[in-house]
């Protein structure tokens, strides 16, 4: 009698990742991808989609607004895009451009590219397009975001950062969100 093997890893070696700004062109990409990003996001908020089907997707929207401008005074946001070939595999929304801090809004990675580094790459990718201070919210119930953030943090700059916890503005019901302050030389 022959015992069943283990299941081997259905993820194949993956390539790294191409990461770009995001163009008027990527529009319907970003939406589709956002709606997976806030799908992910509802087993930790516990948020569902409104009537429509769709989440609430007021920053995608102003992201999606500053599309393809790159204004001596701005844009206050920015929208990135990560890719294999033409398959899209991540996205990052930066907002905050025009300010002293920017803070990283969004990211999101498919499931199928995750825990290979690709999450890892693309944040490192996005931070480091905009030198300077930068902070990320995360939630402590989402193990995932607790446990990469740091890491990446670390990967682009050093010690030279901190986290702190701050309450959500407006909801007393929630619990306060993890803020990582880092500096990107």
């Amino acid at each position: 009698m022959t015992t069943p093997s283990a299941p081997t890893s259905a993820l194949p070696d993956l390539p790294r990742p191409r990461v770009r700004r995001a163009t008027p062109a990527d529009r319907d990409v970003l939406e589709r991808l956002w709606l997976l990003f806030r799908h992910d996001l509802s087993e930790v908020t516990g948020e569902l989609p409104r009537a429509d089907g769709r989440f609430r997707d007021e920053r995608l929207r102003a992201a999606l607004d500053d599309l393809g401008r790159d204004d001596a005074d701005g844009p206050g946001w920015r929208a990135h895009l990560a890719s294999f070939d033409d398959r899209p595999v991540a996205f990052a929304l930066v907002r905050s451009l025009d300010a002293p801090v920017r803070v990283l809004s969004a990211f999101f990675v498919a499931r199928a590219a995750r825990r290979q580094g690709v999450g890892r790459d693309v944040a490192a990718a996005v931070l480091r397009d905009v030198p300077g201070p930068w902070e990320v919210a995360f939630q402590h119930a989402n193990a995932g975001a607790a446990a990469f953030w740091p890491r990446v943090a670390t990967d682009v700059a050093g010690d030279d950062w901190s986290l702190e916890h701050r309450a959500v503005p407006g909801r007393p019901d929630l619990p306060a969100d993890a803020w990582l302050r880092l500096t990107v030389a």
